[in-house]
């Protein structure tokens, strides 16, 4: 058994982003994400470790991979920017983050087309048993890299 770190929280988006945390734990947050001025868009995100989470038996998980969860409500115009700035805001809050994951239902192309503009590529679909879903992931360049020594695992 090893011990599965801190979900990151504190997350800075970037310009025009605010970023509170509603609620969570150790292991999984919910954050109220902003976007814009007083008539701006406002999402919720769930960020969950996947050793811990509903992913944690649908693939060789690793103990700081993050599923990124964004609420029904985002406006389909806002899924790409928002998926990239949470993303990215994941990968610096969590240097040693080997996957970032977001699962969409199989067969939702315009969640999937918002993923993989994203930065996000498609990597297996997953059944949850009362769900299926289609994984898409986005990895760093230390993982994604070639890496010649394969009596090494990168990154440990």
């Amino acid at each position: 058994m090893f011990t599965v770190p801190a979900v990151p929280t504190r997350l800075t988006l970037g310009p025009g982003w605010e970023t509170v945390q509603e609620s969570g734990g150790r292991v999984a947050a919910d954050l109220r994400v902003r976007r814009g001025g007083g008539n701006g868009v406002t999402v919720d995100v769930r960020l969950e470790r996947c050793v811990s989470g509903r992913l944690r038996d649908t693939y060789p998980v690793g103990a700081h991979d993050v599923e990124v969860r964004i609420g029904a409500g985002c406006p389909q115009d806002v899924r790409p920017a928002l998926l990239r700035a949470v993303r990215e805001a994941v990968q610096a809050a969590d240097p040693r983050c080997r996957r970032v994951v977001h699962a969409v239902p199989v067969g939702e192309g315009e969640w999937t087309a918002a993923a993989e503009s994203a930065g996000f590529r498609y990597a297996v679909d997953v059944d949850l048993g009362l769900e299926q879903l289609g994984l898409l992931v986005a990895e760093p360049d230390w993982v994604t890299g070639p890496d010649l020594d394969l009596d090494r695992v990168p990154g440990a």
